[in-house]
């Protein structure tokens, strides 16, 4: 038996975290005590399963059971075994416990931080709830998360984050949920985004695995509170920026400014009677950034290519973030050959830039990344009317995504 102690004590000290002692454990019975289908419980203690498994050892702290060792067959040998060597298992599923427990109050808090820290960089609930769905992902690991917001005009909880949800327990409780509410398995935990007096929607989470804990419930109530003030604040700065003329993530134009710049260059092109060229740019697979290294590099993505962008231009052409990933640039006094040189050149650096995504995702393996970009120019002629010039620049741009991108098309309409 001293031998069996010993090796128990190595592979004790050995597991750093309860998974890897219950696979160790498991090895370890399989070789000693020729048990097979070992497993370790720490939840739902209080379900009697002696009956459906012929031998549960019971591990205590302070006469509060805190773990059961199930195995499927009993012998004494392995009893007296356990009589011995359950305080030193039953230690190190306590530290085990303590440790993850430590560790998930630091993930808590820094969610926490990283929900308040968005609206400084994000105004648009559109990018919002995606990076908050992600937070809350990686957040809950083994539970579904889902994000539902109200919606002004029927005043229901629609889908928010992700894409879909199909499953029919959830779809049937929250369209007029307004409270919170747990399932009778304790499974699903849903609970309402209220700021204000108001409320703006609802979060839920569902178990893929045992029940959802009281402690992740209390998380999840704060970490609603938490996202319904940065909800709040993103309306309240989406308002004061309907009528502002910066885009807060590139410091170009954004699109409302954009379309009173590109009014009046048109009509000073028509008065002096000079060339004037309009570029529409697309970063190619924007989506698959995103979906790959998270929003965070999406931004730092549009971060460097506004920057490119602004090196390749003049002191007075005109720069705007058109929507999403896409770009609209004006050249005043310009014409087409000399615009496909600027469109190439840009295309090129672009092409040619190394792009470092370690300090907005530390956790992923690719370090450095490289994008290319789409680019459709067109030349004012007589006749377009306002609307024209990037309408026009646009057809090529979907030209030029539709035949391979990474290219420059010229539209001679």
């Amino acid at each position: 038996m001293l031998k069996k102690i010993e090796k128990l004590s190595n592979l004790l000290c050995e597991s750093y975290s309860e998974q890897s002692l219950n696979s160790s454990l498991g090895s370890f019975f399989s070789d000693c005590f020729n048990v097979k289908d070992f497993r370790i419980d720490t939840h739902n203690l209080s379900v009697d399963e002696d009956a459906a498994l012929p031998f549960c050892f019971s591990l205590y702290n302070r006469k509060k059971q805190i773990a059961r060792l199930a195995f499927p067959k009993k012998t004494k040998e392995l009893e007296n075994f356990l009589d011995v060597c359950a305080p030193f298992i039953s230690l190190k599923i306590q530290n085990l416990i303590l440790g993850e427990k430590m560790q998930k109050a630091i993930d808590f808090q820094d969610t926490m931080k990283n929900i308040a820290k968005i609206i400084e960089s994000q105004y648009e609930l559109k990018y919002i709830i995606p990076l908050i769905g992600e937070m809350l992902d990686k957040f809950f690991e083994n539970y579904l998360i889902y994000i539902f917001l109200k919606d002004d005009k029927s005043r229901k909880n629609v889908l928010a984050w992700p894409n879909a949800c199909n499953d029919k327990k959830i779809t049937d409780i929250i369209p007029d949920l307004s409270d919170k509410y747990s399932s009778k398995d304790n499974k699903i935990f849903a609970y309402p985004l209220i700021s204000e007096s108001k409320n703006l929607g609802t979060i839920v989470a569902k178990s893929t695995e045992s029940s959802i804990t009281k402690k992740d419930k209390e998380y999840i109530e704060q970490l609603a509170k938490q996202i319904s003030i940065t909800i709040t604040r993103a309306n309240v700065y989406g308002e004061i920026l309907k009528h502002a003329t910066v885009d807060a993530l590139t410091g170009f134009y954004n699109r409302s400014q954009l379309e009173v710049r590109i009014k009046q260059e048109v009509a000073n092109a028509k008065r002096r009677h000079a060339p004037l060229c309009g570029i529409m740019t697309d970063i190619d697979y924007f989506k698959i950034v995103n979906d790959t290294y998270g929003h965070a590099a999406g931004d730092l993505v549009l971060k460097v290519v506004a920057k490119i962008v602004r090196s390749q231009l003049r002191e007075y052409d005109i720069a705007g973030r058109y929507g999403g990933e896409e770009f609209s640039i004006i050249l005043p006094f310009t014409k087409i050959e000399e615009a496909q040189k600027v469109a190439e050149r840009l295309r090129k650096t672009i092409e040619s830039k190394v792009i470092d995504i370690s300090k907005v995702n530390n956790e992923s393996e690719t370090k450095e990344i490289k994008i290319t970009m789409s680019l459709g120019v067109y030349q004012m002629q007589d006749g377009d009317d306002d609307s024209d010039l990037m309408k026009k620049a646009d057809k090529a741009l979907y030209q030029a995504k539709n035949t391979g991108r990474n290219k420059v098309v010229i539209n001679y309409d």
